[in-house]
């Protein structure tokens, strides 16, 4: 590179790291060490390296950028504006400031440009795999490399993370099976700056990182420098190169480079550097002192040339799609539903349907039979369990394994990985072209649960199916015996729980969850089996929450509502009807979904559960926090507010007394009272 060049290159660098330091000045909160140290490779990436097209941030074929360590949100934020991906430098101005268009961690669909949400730290390395995962996956199913406008599917996920990110398991988790995968789409920028919060990263992180990844068949490149702009060049290109393994780019930095008395010390590394050392950086890059937010003119027209870089790059990609659509047009109709999430016509069309004649059957049995016929008429659903397929019932008969040699595959093998799984998936489904699923026991949801607070706050419709629901379990023991994690999972914002009571409200639970298109969904399934309701006399659906299932004469007084989901729901209608020998009248109540009930219109709901009837019961076998809402003043909870034990189900489950005769005995007593 010409020296002229080269100094307009090291203006650039310098003034994404000035923009950093001056917006966390000004919201006198943030991160400026990071961005400091990785501006030269950020911008090497973006403005060298990586395929995209600030016009169009939603470009199927374009290059994914992660920033795992979104702590370093402004390193991003000062590419998004300099790029020209729609930020203003009041956006940057306005950094961490309410209503911001730059807020302190990256938001998924809230800032063109951003990927996805950031922050808690080894997540954003999950997301990149599971973005890598659905690009493999989708070139072997649409890419056509015999002919040459056949190749419609091909770029690379580049995920910046530094020490914190490579100390969380989840990170770790990933990486793992991403080696095992081969993903050689995939690229990490590490920043090997040996700092943390507390300090030196010598006092807690002392493993050969590099042995590590090469270990987990990763291929390793190291940059001594992180300055030297043409070596973190040179590696990115030797990584692109590398198609049989993920890529680890190993970059030595110092974090807050440029700052005289901060610069490689944790004092930089959540905090402002304070306005005089702001002065001496600047100073020491060259750029003016007196002037906060400054970008010249010629910085600002070099880094725009990615706009018709991309342009072009995306024409030509058009281009390519055209011919390819004239060639294999019901392919390029799959691929156009799958990226713009579309169902395809008839996705629905074989879901069984079940009796009250067919043979008892557990709700995690019956999601088998629904998800594999939803599978061969939904090309776009993949996923796979967290080495419990054989018990979660979500391997897809039909379907090969997503593996190195078979990445049209659609049941992906996370492994004994949840946290990991769960991370992925959302960068499955934030890549495009893929509809996710995942499944684990719920008492493990535990494991998963960072990854899908996250895709709730991203509203991403991902689908996870937790089974063995209750101490039913049985003989596994209070290790194994969900009581706590449903009520853990509805208190999540965003979050459809549901947990079905029979084999056609698990069908619909499963529809439900694939229409929604903004919100995740967590199954909660049974191992028991269960008998196949009777819902010839049913006022309203699964859909909206809850539904009456068996309810009292119209000439008649209601005495009380039974309320209940999943397996107890049963037993209630078991005892209505020995209530009703003791002429007590009872309505039966399913109500598989808190969030998807509140949601129903106020009318549906006071029918539902009208006002004038204050005696209610409500049986779940799991804590009883949350259904007093339900329940009122007047009303009792039957649940279990204490941990399982090991024995066989059936007595675990009438010790506590999640059975028929205590729910009719407590009726009752609250009818008499």
């Amino acid at each position: 590179m010409a020296a002229a060049d080269k100094a307009l290159e090291q203006k650039c660098i310098n003034t994404i790291r000035t923009l950093s330091i001056d917006a966390i000045q000004k919201a006198n909160s943030g991160h400026p060490g990071a961005p400091m140290g990785l501006a030269p490779a950020a911008f090497v990436l973006w403005n060298r390296c990586m395929k995209h097209n600030p016009a169009n941030p939603a470009w199927i074929d374009r290059d994914r950028f992660v920033l795992s360590g979104g702590h370093a949100s402004m390193l991003l934020y000062s590419m998004l504006y300099l790029d020209g991906y729609g930020l203003t430098i009041d956006d940057i101005k306005n950094f961490r400031q309410w209503e911001s268009r730059t807020p302190g961690h990256p938001e998924y669909g809230h800032t063109s440009g951003v990927e996805t949400t950031t922050g808690p730290l080894g997540q954003g390395v999950a997301n990149a795999v599971g973005m890598a995962m659905a690009e493999r996956h989708l070139a072997a199913r649409f890419n056509k490399t015999e002919n040459e406008n056949g190749k419609i599917i091909d770029h690379f996920t580049y995920v910046m993370c530094g020490d914190g990110d490579l100390m969380e398991g989840v990170a770790n988790e990933a990486i793992s099976l991403a080696g095992h995968l081969g993903l050689g789409r995939l690229i990490c920028l590490y920043d090997d700056n040996a700092i943390s919060i507390e300090g030196s990263t010598e006092i807690a992180f002392t493993e050969n990182v590099e042995a590590k990844f090469e270990a987990m068949n990763w291929h390793v490149i190291s940059v001594p420098d992180g300055n030297d702009t043409d070596a973190i060049q040179a590696a990115i290109e030797a990584a692109q190169k590398e198609t049989e393994k993920p890529s680890l780019v190993k970059i030595t930095t110092k974090i807050a480079y440029g700052s005289p008395n901060k610069q490689g010390t944790s004092a930089a590394h959540g905090s402002p550097l304070g306005a005089e050392e702001i002065k001496l950086v600047k100073e020491f890059f060259g750029l003016p002192v007196d002037k906060d937010f400054y970008v010249a003119d010629d910085v600002l027209q070099e880094c725009r040339k990615t706009l018709e870089n991309g342009n072009k790059a995306e024409q030509m990609w058009q281009d390519c799609f055209n011919a390819y659509k004239d060639e294999y047009p019901e392919l390029a109709a799959e691929l156009v539903d799958a990226v713009s999430g579309f169902l395809t016509s008839g996705w629905d069309k074989d879901i069984p349907l079940f009796t009250p004649e067919d043979k008892p059957i557990a709700t995690r049995a019956a999601s088998g039979k629904v998800l594999n016929a939803i599978a061969s008429n939904l090309p776009a659903l993949m996923g796979g369990s967290a080495d419990l397929a054989p018990s979660n019932n979500t391997y897809l008969k039909e379907f090969n394994d997503f593996q190195k040699e078979s990445y049209e595959g659609r049941n992906i093998r996370f492994g004994v990985r949840e946290h990991a799984m769960g991370a992925i998936m959302s960068g499955m489904y934030l890549h495009g072209g893929i509809r996710p699923y995942g499944g684990t026991f719920l008492v493990f949801a535990d494991y998963v649960r960072p990854a899908v607070r996250v895709a709730s706050l991203m509203n991403l419709p991902l689908i996870y199916v937790f089974t063995h629901d209750s101490v039913a379990v049985g003989e596994d023991g209070p290790t194994h015996q969900p009581v706590e994690h449903v009520a853990s999972l509805r208190i999540i914002p965003g979050l459809n729980v549901i947990r079905p009571a029979d084999a056609n409200e698990t069908a619909d639970a499963w529809k439900k969850a694939l229409m929604t298109v903004d919100s995740p969904t967590a199954l909660i399934l049974s191992r028991q089996n269960l008998p196949v309701l009777d819902i010839s006399k049913a006022d309203g659906d699964l859909s909206c929450g809850a539904y009456i299932l068996k309810d009292v004469p119209r000439d008649k007084q209601i005495d009380i509502i039974l309320i209940a989901s999943g397996s107890e729901v049963h037993l209630c209608v078991n005892a209505a009807a020995e209530l009703e020998k003791e002429n007590i009248n009872a309505r039966v109540i399913s109500m598989p979904s808190w969030e998807l009930f509140e949601k129903a219109p106020l009318s549906y709901r006071q029918r539902i559960l009208p006002d004038k009837v204050k005696v209610r019961l409500a049986v779940e076998a799991g804590v009883t926090m949350g259904w007093e809402k339900y329940v009122g003043d007047a009303g009792r909870v039957i649940g279990i507010n204490r941990f399982g034990a090991s024995a066989p189900g059936s007595k675990v489950l009438s010790e506590y007394g999640i059975t028929g005769d205590n729910i009719v005995q407590q009726a009752k007593e609250l009818v008499n009272k």
